[in-house]
């Protein structure tokens, strides 16, 4: 189906579009269409109520339910072992395999209450407090629920049908934010906030099931260890990458929970949130690119080393303004967001806007060591970067709390980030620091300059935030646009 085809499809047909498969290139453009609105509908629903969430319960009953969710999040990956993504790409290939679902449910049913004996046993030896240790229990339940609904998404994905996936984020967020704001205005508490997560989860998981067993195919129960063990050999590598993710990203407020830092616990999640939803734009660019650079790299180098720059280029441009004004408008920030109560998030967020902006960085730098087929290596960077995080926190922790962990974190990216220069430049066609780049930099930095004075003044400082960000932006903006005619630069 050629491109003006689709356009004329979205006009005449919206149902069939967006609904239905109707070629690759239409197939491809509805599913990120649809991956793609309840990415951001799910982020932005979600930001809004953690803010009454931090507000509400404040800096400590924050901190217990974050904590809590980052010690069950050093867990998850044992619920699936990336046996999720093996459905997709064995489904994908040979839809004969649907007959093994069965054993795949059961391998599932298996993994979750494995994963929760362990959460269990291991709630007795990182807290001592009875209410957290209920909250941990809580939140096991949920990982429970969403690793058992991955399995019916990862079927989803294999026959591109990700509106049903997209259907069902809206759905459980939606529920979420209801269930949500009557309870912490009512019932204010972290261990309340658990519930209505569970819950919100659990009844997601009951719609996709009943619509899935009625529309798609009846949900059975079969022991098969034959199947498991193929696909648990298929997914080994991928549990291992998981493992490391979920090393980088909670251990920061697993251990300062375990030295019973809870209260700072709660600023620090404060803070990684707004630096989270601020790098929404780079990682659905980061989506759009990966494709192009797998096709190029098997076609023609020439255009990997031009799909590569321009991905590097809009990347740059993208992250020296937002950690610039992060850094400038910190303050404001913080103090719009959550209130005069999370000053003490203030460095942290300074820190962490750092880390976001270094591993934005990172990101064409890996995928071009994804697509050349060097994974493994990719991986072993992974595991240096995890346990330099690991071993950081256990000396800067104690010592300095929140600030320590946002050090490590930023200590762990800038090590990662020159491991992943370092190979791209010997080990994929791309050359990583060409006049493109520089030239980049150097026009970026140049009208971050600007804006940077723009923001510093009282005049637009002491504005709202939000006003403050729009004229930081306007006068970046105009700067680059200018540089760029006279220099006629490209990108």
């Amino acid at each position: 189906m050629k491109v003006r085809d689709i356009v004329r499809n979205i006009f005449l047909n919206p149902k069939s579009f967006f609904l239905e498969n109707l070629g690759v290139k239409q197939t491809i453009a509805k599913n990120t269409f649809w991956l793609a609105v309840a990415e951001v509908i799910n982020k932005i629903l979600r930001f809004i109520f953690i803010i009454y969430v931090v507000r509400i319960l404040g800096a400590t009953e924050y901190g217990k339910f974050t904590f809590g969710l980052a010690f069950v999040g050093l867990f998850g990956i044992f619920s699936d072992l990336g046996v999720s993504q093996i459905v997709t790409r064995e489904i994908a290939k040979d839809s004969s395999k649907e007959k093994e679902l069965p054993a795949i449910f059961s391998l599932k049913l298996l993994l979750t209450l494995i994963t929760l004996f362990l959460i269990l046993i291991g709630s007795f030896f990182i807290t001592q407090t009875p209410q957290i240790q209920k909250i941990i229990l809580i939140l096991a339940f949920l990982t429970a629920v969403q690793g058992f609904s991955s399995i019916i998404f990862a079927f989803f994905n294999a026959k591109q049908r990700m509106e049903y996936q997209s259907f069902a984020k809206i759905f459980e967020v939606i529920l979420l934010v209801i269930l949500g704001f009557f309870v912490i205005f009512h019932f204010p508490s972290a261990e309340n906030l658990s519930y209505v997560y569970l819950t919100s989860a659990f009844l997601t998981l009951v719609f996709v099931s009943l619509f899935f067993h009625f529309k798609i195919l009846p949900i059975r129960f079969s022991f098969n260890f034959s199947i498991w063990k193929t696909y648990l050999l298929l997914s080994w590598p991928l549990a291992l990458s998981g493992v490391i993710g979920s090393i980088l990203g909670n251990t920061d407020s697993t251990m300062m929970g375990y030295f019973g830092q809870i209260t700072q616990t709660g600023w620090y999640n404060a803070a990684q949130r707004i630096v989270a939803t601020s790098v929404i734009p780079a990682n659905l660019i980061a989506v759009s690119f990966f494709p192009a650079l797998s096709k190029f790299f098997s076609e023609a180098k020439e255009k990997l080393q031009t799909t590569w720059n321009y991905y590097a280029q809009t990347v740059i441009l993208f992250i020296l303004p937002l950690i610039v004004g992060g850094i400038v408008l910190a303050p404001k920030i913080i103090n719009f967001v959550y209130g005069a109560n999370f000053q003490p998030a203030i460095l942290a967020f300074r820190i962490l806007i750092i880390c976001g902006g270094v591993a934005i960085l990172s990101g064409p730098l890996n995928q071009v060591l994804l697509v050349s087929n060097q994974q493994k290596k990719v991986f072993f960077i992974g595991v240096f970067g995890a346990l330099v995080n690991v071993s950081l926190n256990f000396i800067l922790i104690p010592k300095y709390s929140l600030y320590g962990a946002a050090l490590t974190s930023l200590v762990a990216g800038f090590l990662i980030l020159f491991l992943l220069f370092k190979l791209t430049s010997k080990l994929t066609p791309v050359e990583p620091i060409n006049s493109k780049l520089i030239s980049s930099f150097l026009i970026t930095g140049i009208s971050v300059i600007p804006m940077y004075f723009a923001i510093s003044q009282p005049r637009v400082y002491n504005l709202n935030v939000i006003f403050s960000i729009l004229i930081g932006a306007a006068i970046y903006s105009v700067t680059f646009l200018i540089l760029k005619t006279v220099l006629k630069y490209s990108i």
